[in-house]
């Protein structure tokens, strides 16, 4: 049963010209293979959440398309081995879905309204943490001074 999907992928910008083009090229004709390519966005080059193999940065393509099972899964097995693609994701839309914007177009957070939102955070971390070893030893009353032993009378 067909389907509307999103194809994120992932792109190596470090990888020679050939090798990028080959993977976008390929990805491309496998959708049209098989199914029917609705839309294919280019986001161009940006900084990914976190590296992948200590690569910084990749360039994300969206592409939109109709296809099947069979077409899935000859899309995972091809994607995974093909050089040039840092990752990928296909991800099954909901029917009436809007079309994800670009990057560029959704609001930046300002750096006062993420440092807020951070301190909250991190104060309920603290709040919720199980009391340490040394908080413990910090907050125990100190325990009351034996007394000083009184001098031993001498026998006389």
């Amino acid at each position: 049963m067909p389907g509307l999907y999103d194809l994120m992928l992932l792109v190596d910008p470090t990888a020679p010209e050939e090798r990028r083009t080959a993977a976008i090229s390929e990805a491309e004709s496998l959708i049209n293979s098989g199914g029917e390519l609705v839309a294919s966005y280019d986001w161009g080059t940006r900084r990914m959440a976190y590296e992948i193999d200590h690569r910084p940065e990749a360039d994300y393509r969206l592409y939109q398309f109709n296809g099947d099972n069979a077409l899935l899964e000859r899309l995972n097995q091809r994607l995974r081995i093909l050089d040039g693609v840092l990752r990928f994701r296909i991800i099954k839309v909901k029917p009436g879905q809007p079309t994800p914007p670009p990057p560029d177009q959704q609001p930046a957070r300002r750096r006062e309204e993420r440092e807020a939102q951070d301190t909250k955070v991190a104060a309920r971390a603290a709040a919720d943490a199980p009391p340490s070893e040394d908080d413990e030893l910090a907050a125990a009353p100190a325990a009351p001074a034996a007394p000083a032993a009184a001098p031993a009378a001498e026998d006389e």
